[in-house]
Parts: C-alpha cells; sequence; structure tokens
C-alpha cells in the first residue's frame, strides 16, 4: 500500500512523521551507515546549480553528494551522464530526481550502485512507456507552456516561468532562472524507458503543494502508481532550490531507512 507523509512544517507530527528541529537539519550520519553517497539529477530548463542548497545540507550531515549535469539532448545521453556518476561512488547511493530527471533516474536507477529512489516533482514512467505518456488522463497546466524552436530544443515561455516553474522565488531570482534556461530536445519526451528501477527498487516521492508544472493530481498519481513514501511540502516546482532543507530531509530518511533495512536482513 502506497505510504502518503504530509510534510508541512505546522502539521507533521500529525501524520505520524517525527518532527526534525531546525538544529538536527546538520546532525551527523551514524557512523556504520551503509549508504552514504548521495547522487543528484536535474530536469529540463534547468542545470545541476540548482541544487547547492541541497548539496550544502547534505555534505553537512556527512554525506558524499555528486551532482549529474544533463545535456538534455536525449534520454539516452541524460542516462549516460548519470550512469557516469554511478560508476564513481564509492559505495551504494541515493538517486535523486528533479522533473525530467525523474525519468532519467527511472532507467538510470538499475545500475547496482543505486540502493533507493527519490523522486523530486519528479516524472516516473514505467517500461516501455514514453515521458509524455505521463500526462495521459491529467489536464494540462495553465501556467507552464513551452516555445519549441525549429531545431525541436523547448524553453519555458518567458512570459510564464516565474508563475509556471517559480512561483516562490523572488521576481529577481525567477529572471535569473528564466534567463539561463537549458532547453531539452523535445524528443526525449517521446522515447520509451527501457527498464523502471521503482519496481525493484524503494522510492521516495517530494510533492510541492503549489508546483503549477504538472497538472492537478499527476504528480501525486505517479507516485502513488510507483508505490513511494509520499512526502508532500510547500513550494512551487523550483522547491529543489527554494526548501533545500526539506528536500535533504527526505533524502537523509530515505538513506537511513534502506541503510537499516539492509542491517537488518543481514
Amino acid at each position: 500500500m502506497t505510504r502518503k507523509i504530509r510534510m508541512a512544517v505546522a502539521a507533521a507530527a500529525a501524520v505520524g512523521l517525527t518532527t526534525i528541529a531546525s538544529a538536527q537539519w546538520t546532525e551527523q550520519i551514524p557512523h556504520g551507515q551503509a549508504v552514504r553517497n548521495v547522487v543528484l539529477v536535474h530536469g529540463a530548463f534547468v542545470d545541476g546549480s540548482g541544487w547547492r542548497g541541497v548539496y550544502d545540507e547534505l555534505t553537512a550531515r556527512g554525506y558524499s553528494v555528486s551532482i549529474v549535469q544533463n545535456p538534455l539532448t536525449a534520454l539516452e545521453d541524460d542516462v549516460a551522464a548519470t550512469t557516469r556518476v554511478l560508476e564513481r561512488q564509492s559505495g551504494p547511493a541515493i538517486l535523486v530526481g528533479h522533473s525530467w530527471g525523474g525519468t532519467v533516474i527511472t532507467e538510470a536507477g538499475m545500475h547496482p550502485n543505486v540502493a533507493s529512489l527519490v523522486y523530486v516533482s519528479a516524472l516516473a514512467p514505467d517500461a516501455k512507456e514514453t515521458t509524455a505518456q505521463q500526462y495521459n488522463h491529467y489536464p494540462a497546466s495553465a501556467e507552464f507552456l513551452l516555445d519549441v524552436g525549429a531545431d525541436g530544443f523547448g524553453f519555458v515561455k518567458a512570459d510564464q516561468f516565474h508563475s509556471g516553474f517559480a512561483a516562490d522565488m523572488t521576481g529577481t531570482d525567477a529572471a535569473f532562472l528564466r534567463d539561463s534556461q537549458l532547453p531539452i530536445r523535445m524528443s526525449s519526451f517521446e522515447t520509451k524507458v527501457s527498464n523502471a528501477a521503482w519496481r525493484s527498487k524503494p522510492s521516495w516521492a517530494v510533492i510541492s503543494r503549489e508546483d503549477r508544472a504538472f497538472g492537478e493530481g499527476m504528480l501525486l498519481g505517479m507516485a502513488r502508481r510507483i508505490n513511494a513514501t509520499i512526502v508532500e511540502i510547500p513550494g512551487s516546482h523550483a522547491a529543489f532550490i527554494t526548501q533545500p532543507a526539506l528536500i535533504a530531509g527526505v533524502i537523509d530518511r530515505a538513506a537511513r531507512s534502506v541503510s537499516l533495512q539492509n542491517s537488518q536482513s543481514d
């Protein structure tokens, strides 16, 4: 059964999630914890630098954190970029993907170094499905529209970027993110995924309540289908930038959880 955890700061205790005091965000991970590596995978229209806050939170806890820089030229290319980073890990890792990065980790997560998956406002196709198919049966977002060039690469429309992608950022910060967009080749969304790592590895899904990049119910529907542990947080589609402590907290919980499971099975 899908486990659903609501992680709003004021409501955390009411739904059974242990309240984490602010002083605990930098609590060091136990010396004997098996999973000490984290690999972060960005999505479309941004690059890996958006993970800086999450990186700082996790490294302060004692994790070794690596950030993938996706070329966004094809699913195969992004999976290859992620696999190269996974190959460099010294042990098991939590693989985290934001948005389009969820499709990437679904495929790349089959790598033996991946212990668990964390989907952050992310897509989660099944094997033999395309990313585009995930949008079927859900209403389209009215605030997240793309400009696609003659070369097949897409950008988020400039006049909708703030409201559709980064509504909880200041106008200045959202403008910088808008003007530094890394476009994605749109044909990537039509490429079928070969394998779905979430079918064999424990998964978590972080859902931002004010995410306007997806139609209503889409993120929750995908998370339930993959039987993820669901954590709802405040924030927009850019919560991986604006809510780094909450995102890092979920990643830490995933690492501790899979480490505990592995130790109990030994």
